[in-house]
């Protein structure tokens, strides 16, 4: 064999295509420089978290999203009925079941009043059960939304739905989204961050806070109370700081030629996120430590430092956001209250769900606004769904409890430019169906990139040949106005 024909049979794809003047090479070459000039990832900044101008005047900066996993009855804490509380245990009306399918309830159900007093609270005189006495308190500070709706009736697809945009797995989430369009003020953090109680993941699991098809840098870091706050971030055992500092500067040189040769968005991703760790060792456990905390900042929220809890998530919150980070995802599980035992009822588990966040919530609210925080950061607190008017008593149980129901449930926003002490939206006298000013999910959305200064129908990462945004593929999302100051 020649060694002419050696060479040629030695020449890979990668080579042929590096070496090429015409054909397939340069139509490669044409490509990675319109790319370049169209400001592709290739010629993007070193650090893609460097923090970037909204497209318009924003009116919030930061967002820390409160869910309440499992979906919080919005007929015992904010929709007062009192024709469901006079028809209690009475059959349900025929027109509410016809071709309406229910994930538990079967046969004919009955009404299910709330065994919780209500009353209105504060100058905007606001509907509030007794379950939550510390959030009454507060009203005028929120807008509360009575007509939220989405079309997912099951918890993992809905809560899907409310961050990704999507009821599968593999979209954006809402986290991504907004540190992908405005990036974040403290490099030395993630600029999505993701705080866990309630014992167990959310039932949408980790694609709740997944980049999806955005560069992985952009996904949401899931942060911890107790043990070390990031986990693998910190240098193995016998390896000094100053010795990974060297290995991370060689990695980098590697990582910046693969780049150069190759083009490949992820090894920039790959680039900041080993920066980021190295930088987030000292600064990750120094925000996260709520011990350095004033004794009366603990005692508002209820926080004891150590604990993994709902309150020293909320209080992780203030002090993240304080520090610049762009969002702050809060997941709260054990709202599912079925009734199928006393641990997932409205009589029994209900109150101490509402225990646990009540004070810690309104104390946010309050921490935020004595440090003139709430004006920029844009707080929203409820569930992924809402819950039936009727007593779901399934397998026959005694214990109350309510279905899933997409058709209307409860929400509020505090503060990043909505409204302060009014109630938008309204439901029928059962809490069944929206009768005004319905919300659906991808107006939410709209709404809180609108909030942040990022138009959501321009906000788009092209992906498989289509340009996805987290408000959908059309423009019927609107933004919601009516919400704003």
């Amino acid at each position: 064999m020649s060694l002419h024909l050696q060479h040629a049979r030695a020449v890979t794809r990668r080579h042929f295509l590096q070496r090429c003047q015409v054909g397939l090479g340069a139509m490669a070459l044409s490509q990675l420089l319109k790319r370049e000039t169209q400001g592709d990832t290739i010629s993007a900044p070193v650090n893609p978290l460097a923090p970037k101008p909204p497209q318009f005047a924003p009116r919030a900066k930061s967002v820390v999203y409160l869910h309440m996993s499992g979906a919080p009855p919005q007929q015992d804490l904010f929709d007062w009925k009192p024709k469901l509380v006079e028809n209690h245990m009475k059959p349900c009306p025929d027109e509410l079941l016809k071709g309406r399918p229910f994930p538990f309830i079967k046969g004919h159900p009955t009404l299910l009043g709330t065994p919780h007093k209500f009353a209105q609270h504060g100058q905007s005189g606001a509907w509030v059960s007794e379950l939550l006495p510390n959030t009454a308190g507060i009203v005028d500070d929120l807008c509360i939304i009575k007509s939220m709706w989405t079309d997912q009736f099951n918890h993992s697809p809905a809560e899907l739905y409310l961050y990704t945009g999507e009821p599968r797995a593999g979209a954006a989430s809402m986290g991504s989204w907004i540190t992908y369009g405005l990036g974040s003020e403290n490099q030395d953090l993630p600029g999505f961050v993701v705080l866990l109680s309630g014992g167990t993941d959310p039932t949408g699991g980790k694609a709740l806070w997944s980049g999806g098809f955005l560069p992985s840098v952009y996904q949401g870091v899931q942060c911890r109370n107790e043990g070390e706050p990031i986990l693998y971030v910190s240098d193995p055992k016998g390896m000094s700081r100053e010795t990974r500092r060297r290995s991370l500067d060689a990695l980098k040189k590697l990582n910046e030629f693969e780049l150069q040769q190759f083009g490949d968005p992820e090894t920039l991703t790959r680039i900041s996120q080993y920066e980021l760790a190295y930088r987030m060792q000292i600064s990750v456990p120094e925000v996260m430590d709520i011990s350095k905390e004033p004794k009366a900042i603990l005692e508002m929220y209820g926080a004891l430092p150590g604990a993994a809890s709902f309150a020293n998530n909320c209080l992780q919150a203030r002090r993240l956001v304080e520090q610049g980070v762009r969002y702050v995802q809060l997941f709260d599980w054990g709202w599912d209250t079925h009734g199928t035992s006393a641990g997932d009822d409205i009589v029994n588990q209900l109150p101490k769900k509402c225990k646990e966040m009540d004070q810690p919530v309104a104390a946010l609210i309050r921490d935020l606004k004595q440090r003139g925080m709430l004006d920029e950061t844009l707080v929203v607190w409820g569930g992924e769904f809402g819950r039936t008017a009727m007593n779901e008593a399934r397998g026959g149980s005694k214990f109350l409890g309510r279905d899933h129901h997409p058709h209307c449930f409860t929400i509020w926003m505090a503060g990043g430019g909505t409204k302060r002490g009014v109630t938008i939206g309204e439901t029928d006298e059962l809490s069944y169906f929206i009768t005004k000013d319905k919300v659906p999910i991808h107006d939410l959305q709209a709404t809180i990139l609108h909030l942040l200064g990022l138009d959501p129908y321009t906000l788009s990462h092209k992906f498989q040949g289509l340009n996805h945004r987290l408000i959908g593929p059309t423009d019927e999302p609107n933004i919601r106005f009516d919400l704003l100051a």
